[in-house]
């Protein structure tokens, strides 16, 4: 009786290519929404191979009336992951749900999570890597059965109340795939990794963000900021909205590559978008290190910032643009990183065997 009445209190609780060459003309677009935020997978700029292999998927869910296979977002942090699963519910034409791990605190929170879902309907839990080793547990019956079993008192008189969900979809994110355990991770039927973005495909999204934003900017200006993005949309679009306020004050309105650059140099946003930080690290390693390997709590210490922080926002960055690599003793600063910093490469004691 305790258990049902528990259950009933959960329950209760619970633009095209030829017009992204042309100049922007404040208020020229006809998208009123103030978000930034595309709403469907047709606006979603990048990520092709996903975007079609999605296509198809929600497509057959939605001719057979079923929910869509559960899906895991993996990448970079600012990629777009959050985007995507509003995307996916809106392509469904379901509701969405959202929290994120550190906020399931125990079963009790899952399940009320989950028994307020509706039939077909996505919840997306946003760094899933962090869900307690308990909750992730619980989560298992729930994705592959649409059961939830609950656990009411302790020792003898403990008893297991298994309550059916609504047969839904939950979508993943994570900046730390490898923190994921296999048997959650196997249970994601659609996995997708998403890349940095090319050049091309962040000045797209520039053009329809400024169209948005109603602000005038050229091709070139577009291009400066791309550049200088990280080749990261939340990058990109945090740029964009200061170089705006730059223009505004202290330019005509209108974003050229002048005045996009001006803008980002008074940011410390160099050519290559890397940051005071960025160089700040990098200088550490190449200097006081003299090219040597160093851990990541002892850059972390030095810099003062947060271990994962360093690891989850800046390093990805660094290494895919081959100034930074993560070797079996360290964090090793590269010669590239040294010529871009105008440093004179130190090379390192011996070669570092890579990870």
């Amino acid at each position: 009786m305790l258990a049902r009445g528990w259950a009933r209190s959960v329950r209760r609780t619970a633009m095209s290519d030829e017009g992204a060459r042309q100049r922007i003309v404040s208020g020229a677009g006809d998208d009123d929404d103030e978000s930034l935020r595309p709403r469907r997978l047709a606006d979603y700029v990048g990520q092709e191979t996903i975007k079609d292999q999605l296509s198809i998927a929600i497509a057959a869910a939605r001719a057979r009336g079923e929910a869509l296979d559960h899906v895991l977002l993996h990448g970079p942090p600012g990629l777009g992951k959050t985007t995507l699963s509003r995307i996916i519910a809106a392509e469904l034409g379901v509701q969405i749900k959202t929290t994120s791990g550190p906020a399931i605190e125990h079963q009790g929170a899952l399940a009320s999570v989950l028994t307020q879902v509706g039939g077909r309907d996505v919840v997306f839990v946003d760094e899933i890597h962090r869900l307690n080793r308990l909750v992730e547990e619980s989560l298992y019956p729930a994705m592959e059965d649409f059961v939830l079993d609950i656990v009411s008192g302790r020792g003898a008189m403990s008893s297991v109340l298994r309550l059916p969900l609504k047969r839904f979809t939950l979508i993943g994110a994570t900046t730390r795939a490898a923190l994921l355990t296999a048997p959650l991770r196997d249970r994601f039927g659609l996995q997708f990794r998403l890349e940095f973005y090319d050049i091309e495909a962040i000045e797209r999204l520039l053009v329809r963000a400024a169209r948005v934003l109603r602000v005038a900017i050229d091709p070139d200006g577009a291009s400066e900021i791309a550049r200088r993005s990280r080749r990261t949309p939340r990058v990109a679009l945090r740029l964009l909205r200061r170089v705006r306020d730059y223009a505004q004050v202290m330019a005509d309105g209108i974003i050229s590559r002048t005045v996009a650059g001006d803008a980002l140099d008074g940011l410390g946003i160099d050519t290559h978008g890397l940051d005071d930080l960025d160089r700040q690290l990098l200088t550490l390693l190449l200097v006081r290190f003299k090219g040597n390997p160093a851990g990541i709590e002892t850059i972390a210490a030095t810099v003062g910032e947060e271990p994962d922080t360093l690891q989850d926002v800046y390093e990805p960055y660094l290494i895919q643009q081959g100034y930074l690599q993560r070797t079996s003793r360290g964090r090793v600063a590269t010669e590239l990183a040294a010529r871009h910093l105008g440093i004179a490469y130190p090379g390192a004691d011996a070669q570092p065997r890579l990870l």
